[in-house]
């Protein structure tokens, strides 16, 4: 029986990427791989764990962040705790706000801190994009905002690296959040849709693959 996974928001970008030749099908390399390992997840019963530094920046520093944000812009918003889902996502966006919904970035020092929209990695920039497009979508609201935060970085996460691109406590709040707008489309809704359906329809097909092999 095929299953109907609901992709994760967070991942959804990685879905959207498009084939570089018409040899690779409908479906990017990147985006066979991605499902490739949600497969391999279901399949074993583990989650694989993604670590690094900044990462664990990010969930560390998580609520700092937050206060940041409330600070800068006069705000009382709190960390989201519901996850949403409809026939093709789910997600748990970090600060609905009526009719919008802020994704927070914890940037790891001032060095990779983004002053402005083209100091972030052209890929990143997408797949985070991707990701509030399909918040927008669960949240249906007409707009979304991802804010990038810098605060102090914990020294047992800092090891080897100069403290001073680190101990941010000192500069201006207002200095320390880049803030990107998007607005709703509903082309690229469709889009998301689209590639969901083809994702999905390739993931029970690798599911039944190696059901068909280990019988």
């Amino acid at each position: 029986m095929s299953a109907i996974i609901k992709f994760r928001c967070s991942g959804v970008g990685k879905l959207m990427t498009e084939p570089r030749s018409k040899s690779e099908g409908p479906l990017s390399v990147g985006a066979k791989t991605y499902v490739r390992e949600l497969a391999a997840q279901a399949i074993f019963g583990v989650d694989f764990e993604i670590d690094g530094k900044a990462l664990a920046k990010g969930i560390e520093c998580e609520d700092e962040s937050i206060a940041l944000y409330n600070r800068v812009y006069g705000r009382a918003l709190v960390k989201n705790t519901e996850r949403k889902t409809d026939e093709f996502l789910t997600g748990e966006s970090d600060l609905p706000d009526g009719d919008s919904v802020t994704d927070i970035k914890t940037a790891w020092s001032v060095a990779t801190f983004p002053l402005c929209e083209d100091d972030i990695a052209s890929a990143q920039r997408t797949l985070y994009q991707w990701q509030l497009r399909a918040y927008m979508m669960l949240w249906d609201c007409p707009s979304a905002v991802l804010a990038y935060c810098m605060v102090s970085t914990p020294e047992h996460l800092i090891r080897w690296e100069d403290p001073s691109i680190h101990a941010v406590d000192h500069i201006d709040p207002v200095k320390r959040v880049t803030r990107l707008f998007y607005e709703r489309d509903a082309e690229k809704e469709q889009a998301i849709i689209e590639r969901v359906q083809l994702c999905r329809d390739y993931y029970n097909q690798l599911a039944d693959e190696y059901a068909a092999q280990t019988r």
